[in-house]
């Protein structure tokens, strides 16, 4: 059978605050995908009953999975209402499921007599609850998965026979898990179940007239991203300054003491802290070696972070000394100091770092996560003790595309067969390229796709070997010509995790999975962005950095771009969705003030030239305001340098 299509909800207060405290979901996660089979949704709630029962309905109704597995909430606490939330929407109910898992957890605690799973079917997905202990959650998956249980069970729910799962139970195996063997000896492009796409195969009058993709929260959105998407891999590199941009895959610890021996923090000499004002003679580095103990009668000429002779244990600065004579060169020059006049008596370890003062043997320099910025402080840091190479997240390789028949390569542009008109310039590859490499990603460029499925296929199989995510613009509406969807699930076999999101602009903005091979996981993710220059790129700021940013290894708390309270200097209108208006942001006396760039229009790209912030705006609500006036304040997310 085909590869089981599993969504997984994790049902906790605390992990809906902080991803980083669930446990229990992506150990869900990791069991279903080793058995063959493909998480395509997953998401945090809190224990809130009518938000569990949506989140179900949803995707159930969109047929998205096959299967979904919640963790958590399903015992006797106060806030434990899993059970409440799913058993009303249950068509047909799955006691013997509920036996089995009971009698499997029973086999180790007692108290699993206290758990309350819920299990059954709505249309065709199945639903099980599990507890919220990783410990339970494996214990059960295991005995769901036991002899081609749950593969049989799907089977079935989707219109199956189930002759397949008999034949091998039958087959004088005794009784073995045959799971892998359903995947594995397929090769054919894996397909998903539910298919929303149109087929563009058809004719045009057979396109949806409306999107079969829902219409998703902008909130739903952004967790989906950083939950579905996992770092690349380590790697070591040289200490250069192309380390700019990297995340830290380790601690970094002093190999030794810095400074390793005695030195000056200041210009001047080197002498006994007993040697009282006088003339002195003054010896250099190439007339005294280290090593030796300075004579009486002289001082050491030393600069700042030299290292101090051996029995001197102070400086004397410059500005504390006069010249008495000059070594002469034979043309009459002066050509070195010979003599040298010291003012003042100056105290032990004055003006002196001490071995290890600045960085101590074994002390913690740099900490994992951190992210070596283009400020250059963490990469001196690296360089300060002395690593030569460091072990670091690898920053993902972008593909870009533009997709479009009516679009023409600034540089090298075809002319276009239609009559009267000269087509458009391709804004969103330039635009596009120069925010990632000014963010130091390496960029591959597919070019402009026409609107042919052969063309997008091509492009998007070259991505896919080349990058660790696609970026494409374009194709992503309701016209007979926009293809990204339908190859995306029907010549690729790949899962749109979102088609559509509650937000202006940037409406039809699409997040994908593709199955693959060439990677370091076992699916490369694309974005296929509109068209419209201002949403490509407002998009790209709220949707693709975060995923770039996971996958280069950043913290989830720090995925997204930074949010700040402005003060709008200009009327801002309210829509039913969330929007986003560009804005240049100033820092003054009174804190920072937000002034509009104009006309929002989708196509506008002008609205973001001189753009350093997107003001959230919130929805308009039924009886409420329909603006925002001057001296009101707002969130505004920050993608350049503010302004003074």
């Amino acid at each position: 059978m085909t590869a089981i299509k599993i969504g997984v909800i994790t049902v906790s207060d605390t992990a809906s605050v902080d991803a980083a405290a669930d446990r229990s979901g992506p150990t869900i996660q990791e069991i279903v995908r080793k058995r063959g089979h493909g998480c395509v949704r997953s998401i945090i709630l809190p224990d809130d009953e009518q938000r569990i029962r949506e989140t179900v309905k949803n995707w159930c109704s969109e047929s998205a999975v096959d299967w979904i597995i919640s963790t958590g909430g399903t015992g006797f606490g106060v806030r434990d209402r899993t059970p409440e939330a799913i058993s009303p929407l249950l068509e047909r109910e799955a006691p013997g499921i509920i036996h089995l898992l009971l009698s499997e957890s029973l086999k180790h605690t007692p108290l699993a007599a206290l758990s309350r799973p819920v299990a059954g079917t709505i249309g065709n997905t199945l639903i099980v609850t599990l507890p919220g202990s990783v410990k339970a959650v494996k214990e059960n998956l295991e005995a769901l998965f036991s002899n081609g249980f749950i593969e049989h069970a799907i089977d079935l729910i989707r219109g199956g026979t189930g002759k397949q799962v008999h034949a091998t139970m039958g087959s004088g195996h005794g009784g073995e898990p045959h799971h892998h063997h359903h995947h594995h000896h397929d090769h054919r492009v894996p397909q998903p179940r539910s298919i929303l796409s149109h087929d563009p195969s058809l004719p045009v009058h057979a396109r949806h007239r409306i999107s079969p993709y829902p219409q998703i929260p902008l909130d739903h959105a952004l967790k989906m991203i950083v939950n579905e998407i996992k770092p690349l891999g380590v790697v070591s590199l040289p200490v250069t300054s192309a380390l700019a941009g990297h995340i830290l895959g380790e601690d970094v610890y002093a190999p030794q003491n810095i400074p390793l021996s005695k030195t000056t923090s200041v210009d001047g000499y080197a002498l006994r802290s007993s040697d009282p004002p006088g003339v002195y003679k003054v010896l250099t580095s190439k007339t005294h070696a280290l090593a030796d103990v300075l004579p009486d009668g002289s001082i050491f000429r030393i600069n700042t972070g030299g290292p101090l002779p051996a029995g001197t244990d102070t400086v004397i600065m410059v500005e504390d000394t006069e010249l008495v004579s000059t070594v002469k060169e034979a043309d009459g020059q002066d050509a070195e100091e010979q003599e040298v006049k010291t003012l003042v008596q100056v105290p032990p370890g004055e003006n002196i770092r001490e071995p290890g003062s600045d960085v101590h043997k074994g002390d913690l320099a740099l900490q994992k996560g951190e992210v070596l910025t283009s400020l250059g402080g963490e990469v001196g840091t690296l360089a300060f003790v002395g690593r030569k190479e460091v072990r670091l997240h690898r920053k993902p390789v972008v593909a870009i595309l533009s997709t479009g028949n009516e679009l023409l390569d600034l540089q090298s542009p075809n002319p276009l067969p239609f009559d009267g008109w000269g087509g458009i310039w391709d804004t969103n590859r330039p635009s596009l390229q120069a925010a990632l490499k000014g963010m130091g990603y390496n960029v591959v460029d597919l070019g402009i796709v026409v609107d042919d499925i052969d063309a997008h296929v091509k492009a998007i199989k070259l991505g896919l070997e080349n990058a660790d995510l696609l970026l494409t613009t374009g194709g992503t509406s309701m016209g007979s010509s926009d293809l990204l969807k339908p190859v995306v699930e029907r010549q690729f076999g790949g899962t749109i995790h979102f088609g559509r999101v509650s937000m202006k602009p940037g409406k039809p903005t699409t997040f994908a999975s593709i199955p693959t091979t060439k990677g370091e996981h076992e699916r490369k993710f694309m974005f296929a962005l509109p068209g419209n220059p201002a949403s490509a790129l407002v998009t790209f700021y709220i949707f693709v950095i975060p995923a770039l940013r996971k996958l280069g290894g950043w913290r989830e708390d720090k995925c997204h771009l930074p949010r700040v309270r402005v003060k709008l200097e200009d009327t801002m209108r309210l829509d039913p969705r969330v929007e986003f208006h560009r804005v240049i942001v100033k820092a003054g006396e009174e804190g920072l003030r937000a002034m509009s760039t104009g006309g929002q229009r989708s196509s506008r790209v002008a609205s973001l030239s001189g753009a350093n912030g997107l003001v959230q705006l919130p929805t308009k609500r039924e009886g409420g305001p329909d603006r925002l006036e001057v001296g009101s304040y707002a969130d505004a997310v920050i993608i350049g340098e503010l302004q003074m």
